[in-house]
């Protein structure tokens, strides 16, 4: 087995030993020149490109930025807003913003998505969710107006629609849903206060009406926040743990009068549908016996018409016919007569003498 080590001459094959093998080839490492490379030329060709890209990625981000489809933005500069970028409704986003006299007249509105420029160094961008924003406010206790407590779990979904105004007035997203908590739970509070417990609890259409006011009234209030609920649902709704035993005993006395409701009407449709099951059977079982009478008597009629003919074929005949008729039908095995011999009935009788 050969192997190549460098020597002082350059590489140069050795034995399994470490000798140097003999090898023509070796004259070529021998006369070959190693040069060492130019780290001025390597600094030139390699570092300067990179220094130039990052300059210009660094002036181009300094430069352009870019505002997706769920965003809105702000350009700052030195503190100051200069530009207000927004998701629509510019117009009345600029009335807004002049209506709450702070912010000067120099300040652009524009709607918009995509690539923009701004002045690199100088301006900062500030971006905000155009997206709506789901809160679960914290359960609240409310008192109606029969003094019933109720425990509500409130939601409510909302959105930026003026980052300017957002800006000055919650400045964060925590403290627009702290305020909104705050709204929420108030307006709630005065509405469930002018009804009844069970109204809220059973009406659903009352509850829903009732929170699209709250909207309203909470939209007139967030309007100069730079904010805008759109929806406003009582997730859940509670009683206090001390109030469960009554509940409970209302629940089971109006259950056990619609049971009793129930069953009076079960009864009486019993009865209903028994008296015209009776009432349909015996006009079944009167047709019926109609109709068992006339096959009856034309079965009876055709007998009679059937009897007629066969006496009036033979007389003698269907006499002593119908006379042994009469026997089988008088007649037992240990029967006993005492008659007349010259009886009609016993005329065959003793007409006709037995054979031994």
């Amino acid at each position: 087995m050969k192997l190549r080590m460098m020597g002082k001459d350059g590489p140069v094959e050795v034995d399994d030993n470490g000798n140097p093998v003999n090898n023509k080839n070796n004259d070529f490492f021998k006369n070959t020149n190693f040069k060492k490379p130019n780290m001025k030329h390597v600094y030139k060709g390699f570092v300067i490109p990179i220094v130039v890209l990052v300059i210009i990625f660094v002036l181009t981000s300094q430069v352009f930025f870019t505002v997706n489809e769920m965003e809105q933005a702000l350009v700052v500069r030195f503190g100051e807003i200069k530009r207000v970028i927004v998701e629509k409704d510019a117009d009345k986003a600029r009335a807004a913003m002049k209506k709450s006299g702070k912010f000067s007249d120099d300040v652009e509105v524009v709607e918009g998505k995509g690539l923009m420029m701004k002045i690199p160094f100088i301006d900062r961008v500030e971006k905000y969710s155009s997206q709506l924003i789901t809160y679960k406010t914290l359960p609240g206790e409310v008192t109606a107006k029969d003094k019933k407590k109720i425990i509500l779990d409130n939601n409510a979904q909302w959105q930026i629609t003026n980052p300017a105004l957002f800006r000055i007035s919650m400045e964060t997203i925590e403290n627009g849903n702290r305020r909104l908590d705050d709204l929420i739970f108030s307006g709630v509070r005065e509405k469930v206060g002018k009804v009844n417990g069970s109204k809220i609890v059973h009406n659903k259409e009352f509850v829903y009406e009732m929170l699209g006011d709250i909207k309203v009234d909470i939209n007139d209030v967030v309007e100069s926040y730079g904010m805008q609920v759109a929806d406003v649902r009582i997730a859940k709704t509670e009683f206090p743990e001390q109030n469960y035993e009554n509940i409970f005993n209302r629940m089971r006395t109006e259950r056990f009068k619609m049971a009793n409701k129930l069953r009076a009407e079960g009864d009486e449709q019993y009865k209903i549908i028994t008296a015209n099951s009776d009432k349909e059977a015996e006009i079944l079982k009167a047709e019926a016996y109609a109709k068992a009478e006339e096959i009856k008597g034309q079965g009876d009629a055709e007998a009679l018409k059937i009897y007629a003919d066969a006496y009036n074929v033979d007389p003698e005949f269907y006499s002593f016919y119908k006379t042994l008729e009469t026997y089988r039908k008088t007649l037992g095995n240990n029967t006993k007569l005492v008659i007349d011999s010259d009886s009609e009935f016993a005329k065959y009788l003793f007409r006709f003498k037995i054979v031994e």
